[in-house]
């Protein structure tokens, strides 16, 4: 259980870092106000208007109809992360957090016992045999 979800924290890391990393953009051709096609990655195709709008201009008729919309978001260039650019609270807080976490796997096994070779008391007497008290 534990291989197959650290494969799938993996692969979903993976995705997030190159979807992070990714220029996406978008581009939307708006005709009369009506979003006609819309793409990613690409140009978006007008309506066929365009060229009707040419042959009104050319006789002095301005009427723009149509309209090309586009945006960017720009990924991310530069990766690397310093200590320095992390504030005070950052910094303490990794720290807190990288020590709990190795702490956490520690074998406990490695600890000295120091009563391990001391021999527990002789009884001389049977106390529970002389008070008659009885687990039952």
């Amino acid at each position: 259980m534990k291989k197959v979800v650290h494969k799938i924290t993996s692969i979903f890391m993976a995705l997030l870092l190159m979807l992070s990393t990714v220029s996406w953009t978008v581009d939307k051709h708006l005709c009369m106000g009506r979003v006609m096609d819309v793409a990613f990655f690409t140009s978006a195709e007008d309506c066929g208007m365009k060229a009707a709008m040419d042959l009104l201009e050319e006789q002095g008729i301005a009427n723009h109809c149509c309209d090309d919309e586009s945006f960017t978001v720009k990924g991310q260039d530069d990766l690397r992360l310093s200590w320095d650019d992390l504030d005070l609270e950052q910094q303490s807080f990794l720290v807190v957090v990288a020590h709990s976490y190795l702490t956490l796997f520690n074998d406990c096994s490695d600890k000295i016992l120091p009563n391990k070779t001391y021999p527990p008391p002789l009884l001389v007497y049977d106390i529970q045999l002389l008070d008659q008290v009885f687990l039952i």
